[in-house]
């Protein structure tokens, strides 16, 4: 994989977020919000993330299957992108995900289902929560319905 550059930003509230994208294991990125500027850098199994002038965390992906990072469209690309599911036939599957809380930096396992809609979208679920998300070619979210948008 080439390095990539992504960029997105929030629909439903001022956001951004920039991520370089190494490999599906590596990439780091920073988070703009109101009231906060997170940097993060993934590693495989470890996620660190710092608050510009408060916490830093260092997150162990254990018996979890992906991290998911609030407000970060990058990391609803994991599954979708390692798992085939932009595939014709692809079955819907269920994970545990580490979820960090942006910016309270607190992490917890969260239950989540991805669900192959066909034209490179997925429903995404989690308890009462869904929407649909469209990705590329190459699984990273171009548009996360009334949350985010990749502009770059």
């Amino acid at each position: 994989m080439a390095i990539r550059t992504l960029v997105w930003r929030g629909l439903d509230a001022p956001r951004m977020e920039i991520v370089r994208v190494e490999s599906l294991d590596r990439a780091c990125g920073t988070q703009i919000g109101i009231a906060y500027e997170l940097r993060w850098k993934l590693d495989g199994a470890v996620l660190e993330l710092a608050l510009d002038g408060g916490a830093a965390i260092r997150v162990e992906l254990g018996g979890a299957d992906f991290f998911d990072l609030h407000h970060s469209a990058f990391f609803n690309s994991l599954p979708v992108a390692r798992d085939g599911l932009l595939e014709v036939g692809a079955a819907s599957r269920e994970y545990t995900m580490r979820f960090v809380r942006v910016p309270e930096l607190d992490a917890a396992p969260l239950r989540q289902r991805y669900e192959p809609l066909g034209n490179r979208e997925v429903r995404y679920r989690s308890g009462s929560y869904q929407a649909e998300i469209a990705f590329d070619a190459d699984g990273f979210v171009t548009l996360y319905q009334d949350y985010l948008e990749r502009v770059g």
